[in-house]
């Protein structure tokens, strides 16, 4: 059981710019005894990750926006209000078809790790100027393996 209550209002948190997109921390890992971490995204059309493995849970909640999500050898259409849990070891992807913002709690937590090494700080709350270069997909899977995370790109085609 988490020792502390957490609590965060809007624009609270750490936050980070990557792929593009806005990924704040709601409850990390260590706040809640690394039961789990809890975090909203915002991402543009055409974002999101590679295909990859996280060796815990993810259970999704899509508030705003719609997007494409290939869990395992399915594909699925969600929007406001869908709802998608995905088990340990299943891989996975999603592409926002407009711009999403959805709320992810994984579990066990420590995730959140991956993205304060992944990304940057955001400066502020709000979608980073669009990149011109294309994403460091290398240096994302190293990234990942130091986190448990079994990034995937060559799936994208």
């Amino acid at each position: 059981m988490a020792k502390n209550s957490v609590v965060r209002r809007k624009g609270e948190g750490d936050a980070f710019w990557m792929l593009n997109g806005l990924y704040e921390v709601k409850a990390s890992g260590e706040e809640t005894n690394g039961e789990m971490t809890v975090m909203e995204m915002t991402i543009p059309e055409g974002g999101g990750p590679p295909p990859h493995i996280h060796p815990g849970t993810e259970s999704v909640y899509v508030v705003e926006g719609t997007l494409r999500y290939h869990i395992g050898k399915e594909t699925f259409e969600g929007g406001p209000g869908s709802f998608f849990h995905i088990p340990a070891g299943t891989l996975e992807r999603f592409e926002p078809t407009s711009t999403v913002r959805m709320v992810i709690t994984y579990t066990p937590g420590g995730i959140d790790k991956f993205f304060a090494e992944a990304g940057e700080p955001a400066q502020r709350r709000e979608l980073p100027p669009p990149s011109d270069t294309a994403p460091e997909v290398e240096r994302l899977v190293e990234i990942g393996r130091r986190h448990n995370i079994d990034m995937r790109p060559m799936h994208l085609a």
